[in-house]
Formats: structure tokens, sequence, C-alpha cells
């Protein structure tokens, strides 16, 4: 049995009793901090609130906003009236959102007012015109047949929606019976949480996870960190993402430890949580880690407080990990793999693991979940060493793709294992490591080449502070290896460079044909490096038709 079979709302209570005045979420940039007790009477009058406006248990509530303090404020109404929370991607814009609200079947939509350049507001406006002459609550869309309430997240007023002072005010006004009522009612494996997919191809699906899935699997996480209730957890990365909601906000609640979010990242505004906040802990995806550490104020801040924390989201480059643990004072640093789908995290890194563990390895299965890796072309079980697809099967698996049957059917076999399209291999001691997505594998003539280790090799050289490998089309060899890099401050490498350090310490094929050099990588907004975009960019630049070879 998994740690807990208790509902996220009934956990949570009992966190409230045991912490009542602990702090649990701090902001430090506006001095904004909720105590256990201050936080659960807020998410009490939010909820009451949704529930004044008919919105109850099994209804999807999209939000669409930054780490706002009240997103999570959001998160812990809707699993205490078991709504559904949909997660909305900040960087959607009219398209994919319109795809999203329809698919989702949103009964009501929360968000901000903006997004860097994009209004949110413009653009829900264009695409529902009812909004301005409906009642609140009582929306008729032609386009969007559920959609029955939109929300801003704040103060200010607009036509047509509540805003959440306005729920905070209806739901204080309101007594206890129909929210008591309702927790009574919900079991830990309802569908609470819904997350699409990152969408690198075609359109994105919705994963259903359960209280079951995500409690259990934040407990397991903030295990593997030794997390306890004097940590202290900076969290700069999306809320919207399994990264920001599982790993951060569920490992926290857990444990009793405190939050630490940014609304959104800023290398020197994690420099400056750690330091004002005393963190403990600090997560991000690689090119974060990699911009706090090239910031040129880095060396102002004092980082002595923190310990541990998590690097995920993409491959981690050995040197920056080091840096992390020697610069950061991040000795307990742990890695982990995972996949929204697998409520996220499958594999971690433990803080006693050794370096070259936690720098070569994303670690071993967490409690359990079991894991196998399979010969994706004969199904067969691979051994020790051998490189197969990575499969789980456990409480962490997701319930399915909303309204989609068929996809969940390729996704989760008829014995229960959770099929992740990533290729990897274990060694002896249970640790695996991630060779790369198995679409990724660039064949070259016949030969299998794995941008992970040319990634790897290609760190090594002086100048190089990011490298990634994809395969390029060629009429020649059908592929060949092309890098990305971006360049350390003052360097002056070329491509010959690179070729010329290549020529002597690779294989032949291995070596790129093309080298590129960028200033960023494109990315998802949960900080994924979308190789897809990169091959394309390839073929652009070198006037290759990539339909001729495909």
């Amino acid at each position: 049995m998994p740690y807990t079979d208790k509902t996220i709302g009934a956990f949570f209570e009992d966190q409230v009793r045991r912490l009542p005045d602990h702090e649990f979420i701090v902001y430090p940039d506006r001095d904004l901090r909720w105590t256990f007790r201050q936080f659960d009477e807020r998410v009490d009058q939010l909820a009451k609130g949704l529930l004044e406006i008919g919105i109850g248990k099994g209804d999807n509530v999209g939000i669409w906003a930054t780490n706002v303090p009240d997103w999570t404020t959001f998160m812990f109404a809707t699993a205490k009236i078991g709504a559904v929370l949909v997660t909305i991607n900040t960087h959607y814009r009219s398209f994919e959102l319109e795809y999203l609200v329809k698919q989702a079947d949103l009964k009501a939509l929360a968000l901000i007012g903006n997004f860097r350049d994009h209004d949110y507001l413009q653009t829900v406006n264009e695409l529902i015109p009812e909004l301005k002459t409906s009642q609140r609550g009582q929306l008729k869309s032609e386009k969007f047949p559920e959609l029955r309430s939109v929300i801003f997240i704040g103060q200010e007023k607009h036509r047509g929606m509540y805003n959440t002072r306005e729920l905070m005010l209806l739901g204080d006004q309101s007594d206890n019976s129909a929210l008591d009522a309702i927790k009574k009612s919900l079991s830990p494996h309802d569908v609470i949480n819904m997350q699409y997919t990152s969408g690198t191809t075609g359109f994105p699906k919705g994963v259903q996870l359960s209280h079951y899935n995500i409690l259990n699997n934040g407990y397991y996480i903030g295990d593997r960190q030794k997390f306890s209730e004097i940590d202290r957890l900076c969290l700069p990365v999306p809320l919207f993402h399994c990264f920001g909601c599982v790993l951060g906000v569920m490992a926290a609640l857990t444990h009793g430890t405190t939050l630490v979010p940014l609304e959104l990242f800023d290398p020197l505004m994690v420099l400056a949580a750690v330091q004002k906040e005393k963190c403990t802990a600090v997560y991000g995806v690689p090119t974060m880690f990699i911009a706090e550490l090239a910031h040129p104020m880095f060396d102002m801040f004092d980082m002595s407080s923190l310990r541990t924390g998590i690097m995920a989201g993409s491959p981690c480059p050995e040197e920056t990990m080091r840096q992390v643990m020697d610069k950061m004072n991040c000795t307990d640093i742990t890695i982990a793999y995972g996949l929204t789908e697998a409520s996220p995290v499958i594999t971690q890194t433990r803080t006693d693991d050794s370096v070259a563990q936690r720098t070569g390895t994303v670690g071993a299965a967490l409690p359990e979940i079991e894991v196998k890796l399979v010969d994706p072309d004969t199904g067969e079980e691979c051994g020790v060493g051998e490189r197969g697809e990575l499969c789980c099967r456990g409480y962490n698996v997701m319930k399915g793709y909303y309204n989609m049957p068929e996809q969940t059917a390729i996704a989760i076999d008829t014995d229960g294992w959770l099929h992740s399209g990533d290729q990897a291999e274990v060694d002896a001691d249970g640790y695996y490591k991630i060779t790369g997505r198995i679409k990724d594998m660039i064949i070259r003539g016949g030969e299998n080449i794995y941008p992970r280790e040319i990634e790897e090799f290609l760190y090594t050289m002086e100048g190089v502070l990011d490298v990634q490998v994809v395969g390029i089309p060629d009429e020649k060899y059908g592929e060949v290896v092309g890098a990305f890099i971006i360049k350390k401050e003052g360097a002056d490498i070329t491509e010959e460079d690179v070729i010329d350090f290549t020529r002597s310490r690779i294989a032949p094929y291995k070596k790129p044909k093309h080298v590129i050099f960028v200033d960023a990588y494109p990315m998802t907004a949960s900080g994924k490096i979308q190789k897809y975009r990169l091959r394309e960019i390839a073929c652009e630049k070198l006037g290759i038709n990539a339909t001729v070879f495909e």
C-alpha cells in the first residue's frame, strides 16, 4: 500500500491541526505569509464560494495563470469540493486555449489579466463574445456549451466575470453544511487534477490524476529529499505543470515543508528568495540552474542554507550538477525522472547517493512503483545494461486521457504497464539512465547514435555552456548528427573548432556534421526542449526539404 489513502483535503486538514501556526506558503517579494491555519481558512472560503455559484463534485475548472498566490488556493479548494482542476499552460494562445476549453468540457475558467505580452482577458473576450452580455454564472456560449462561469483571479471587476474577492465573500457568508457533506462523499480515487501533456507532437491530451496519484507521489518525492517541517522550498517552476504542483506543492504538504513560490522564473529572484527566506531546497530544470550559476550577481548571494532540491525536466549536464552541488551548496540535490501520465515521478536519486549516481543516472524507482525495460520491437524484458523502453506500473499510473480511450489504451497496456516512450538502461543496483526518446535516436547509415552520449561529450569542450543534439536529414546517410550549442559568455569558438574537437575523440560516425550556435532553445513552458523544432530550424537554415526524407 502507498503512504496514504486520504483525499488531499483530509490530509491537508490533518496538517492544519498538527501545524496550525507553521508557515505553509510564503511569497517573499510581496511579504505574503500564510500559516497552515490561515491558508485553510482561505481555501474553505473559496471552496464555499465555488459551491455557491454552482461548481461542485466532478466539474472541470480551468486555471490559466502564472504562480500567483491564489493558484494554490484554487488547487486546494477544488480538491475539497471534488472538482477537477484543469491546469492550463501559461504560454497558450487563442487556438490552443479554444481546443482545451472544448476538449476538457470546462464548466468554469479562472484566469489572470495577462502574461508577458499576452492579454488573457482580450483573448477570452474574443473567444467568448457572449461574456460581455451574460449574467455571471449563467454564460451560454455557442462555442463552449459546457462553460458557465469565468472567474478573474484578483480584485478587478470585468464584465460577465466573478472575481476571487466576490467568491471569498460569498463563501464567508455561507455555512459549512454543503462543504462538509461533499467532503464526506469524496474518494481518494476521484480525479481532481487534469494536466495537458506538453503537445510537442500532435494535440495535447488531458491526463487525469487522482488524490491517490499525486498525494502519494508527492510524499515519496519529499521523502527522497528528507523533507520535514524545518525545510523551506524555493519553487520557481510553473504550478500548471506536475513539477510545480506535485513535486512542489504535494511534496511540501505531505512533510509540513514551507513553500516559497515565485510568480515567474527569474534567476536573480531565485537567488534573492533563497537568501531572504533561508531556503533549504530549490527546484528547477537544468537551464534554470545554468542561468542562476551564470548570473553576474551570483557571488553576492548567500546560498549556505541550501541542502537539497530537484533537477528534472530534461537531461542534466554532469558539469552543471557538480556546480550546483559545489557553488550553490546543494550537496544533497536529487535528480527525478517521470512523465505527467505517471503523476509524474517514477525514479529519483537519494540525498546520500554517490556523486556518480546523482550525475550519471535518474535514480532508482520510488517505493510502490514497478519499473521494467522492454524491447520496443519484441516486448521482451531487457536485462542489466540493455537498452529498452521504460515502463512502470503502480498507484501512480494516471486514470487515463480525458475522453480519449484509444490513446489511453496505447499508453497503458492490458497488464497495467504505462509505456513512457523513453529509452533507458538499468545497472545492477537498480539505477536507471535515460538514453533518449526512442524516436530521438539518430540512425546514420544503419548506425544507432544516442544524442545524450554526444551531448555529454560536447559539454567537456571549453566555451560550451549548453548543447542539444538532434538528427538532421541527409541524402547519403538518411540522418546525420546536428549540434545546437549555446556558448559561454565571451567564448569565441567556431563550427570548425567544434568539429576539430570531436575529430580524434569520438567515433567518426558520431561526429556532428552540422554545428549551429543559438542563444536559446525552443522550449515548452514546463522546461522541456523541443527537439523537433531544432530539427526544423536546422532544415530551414541548411535549405533541406525534410519531407523528402519522411
